[in-house]
């Protein structure tokens, strides 16, 4: 198989893109991502686009057709990919894929999501009923909030199995707006967040839904943004006159998906997660010990405990604790979620995936802002989630 590399990495603030339109997005950040190297878009021999609610929201389809319209584009192997959150993930797979299929040397990925309109304000309820379309049928009824009922039931559940508490779940999320703090692309940098607040309930911080733990300042946020990464094979570096020295290798990389229906699956041990995660480990070659980087997918905070389970930075249950310990810290045993996480930094669905990957090319390049730089970093690695714990795309990275 041939080495694949990131070579640039390229993102909007996430939050609200305002007046910008699809076409608009697509353009933009295919051509910022060659700026980054100076290269013309159409060295780039393939790509991919990732997307969930562009039709639902955006009432536009065949996004790959919007980016086939910038210069140089046009008559290439470009493609739209939808796997719910995981899109952004499957993106970066689905290029990976075409180059190791010889379609060519070099490709992008791009994701993208607008949940807002041009005025940056949001509709609920069409966005409730957008995310609600990625769930079971059988598993809507009865519920307002689909998603956020769905996870509020896997906090529920986490917190039984494992005595775990609304304070110690609370704690990662101080955590993440603390990094969010940091990072100038976090839709939440400016927010201050308190274990005093987070634990209180008040006008920003309400329970979800009745009888379940879930609060506001557990869940991930309503987010305009995108994101893209350009990939290269050792001929596609050659064509673009970059070294190794100046780009990160997807070491490792593997997809799973498990039945959309979460009634009967376990999901505190999610089976197609932790197969995805290990094939990635196994063809990096490396193991959860040597990863120092990781970025999971928290959409609600206790998928960040179980994310570090996911990784193997903790064993089954201990998640919470290992966040709670400050091992996930900046000077932690392996920085998660130093960009801020989706709770922090954003969660527009399709560039989320594609954003993890960037955030780690970042920090193994040295790049990550002042505060959020792990000292020496090694292994990165990424756990990217679309459903319930439904579809998996996990990808491992080395300098």
């Amino acid at each position: 198989m041939k080495r694949i590399y990131v070579v640039a990495y390229h993102q909007s603030k996430f939050g609200k893109l305002m007046g910008m339109t699809v076409p608009e997005i697509a353009r933009t950040a295919i051509e910022s991502v060659c700026k980054e190297i100076n290269a013309d878009p159409a060295l780039l021999d393939c790509g991919t686009v990732g997307a969930a609610c562009n039709i639902s929201l955006n009432e536009q389809g065949l996004v790959s057709g919007l980016a086939a319209s910038v210069p140089g584009l046009a008559s290439k192997p470009i493609e739209t990919v939808e796997n719910a959150c995981a899109s952004g993930g499957q993106a970066i797979l689905s290029t990976i894929l075409k180059l190791q299929a010889g379609w060519g040397e070099i490709g992008f990925a791009l994701g993208y999501e607008k949940m807002r309109d041009a005025e940056g304000k949001m509709d609920g309820k069409l966005v409730g009923k957008a995310l609600g379309y990625f769930s079971h049928p059988d598993e809507r009824v009865g519920k307002v909030y689909i998603f956020p009922h769905l996870f509020a039931e896997v906090m529920d559940a986490y917190m039984k199995a494992h005595g775990v508490t609304e304070e110690d779940l609370s704690r990662i999320a101080v955590q993440e707006y603390a990094n969010g703090n940091l990072n100038p692309t976090a839709q939440m940098q400016k927010i201050q967040l308190t274990l005093a607040e987070a634990v209180t309930i008040g006008d920003r911080n309400r329970y979800i839904i009745d009888g379940l733990p879930l609060k506001t300042y557990d869940c991930s946020q309503i987010t305009d943004g995108y994101a893209a990464v350009i990939l290269a094979t050792e001929e596609g570096l050659r064509r673009l006159g970059v070294s190794r020295e100046d780009v990160v290798e997807i070491a490792g990389y593997a997809q799973a998906t498990d039945p959309l229906l979460k009634a009967g699956r376990d999901v505190l041990r999610p089976a197609g997660a932790l197969t995805a995660m290990r094939k990635a480990y196994e063809m990096a070659g490396v193991s959860a010990a040597d990863v120092n980087v990781a970025e999971v997918h928290d959409c609600f905070s206790v998928m960040s405990a179980l994310g570090a389970e996911v990784l193997g930075k903790a064993a089954y249950g201990q998640g919470a604790r290992y966040w709670g310990e400050g091992k996930t810290r900046v000077d932690g045993e392996c920085g998660i979620n130093l960009s801020g996480g989706l709770i922090a930094k954003g969660h527009p669905i399709g560039a989320t995936g594609v954003a993890m990957v960037g955030w780690c090319f970042n920090e193994l390049m040295g790049r990550a802002p002042a505060g959020l730089q792990v000292k020496n970093p090694k292994v990165a690695a990424t756990f990217n989630v679309g459903g319930v714990l439904c579809a998996t795309v996990c990808t491992v990275l080395k300098k």
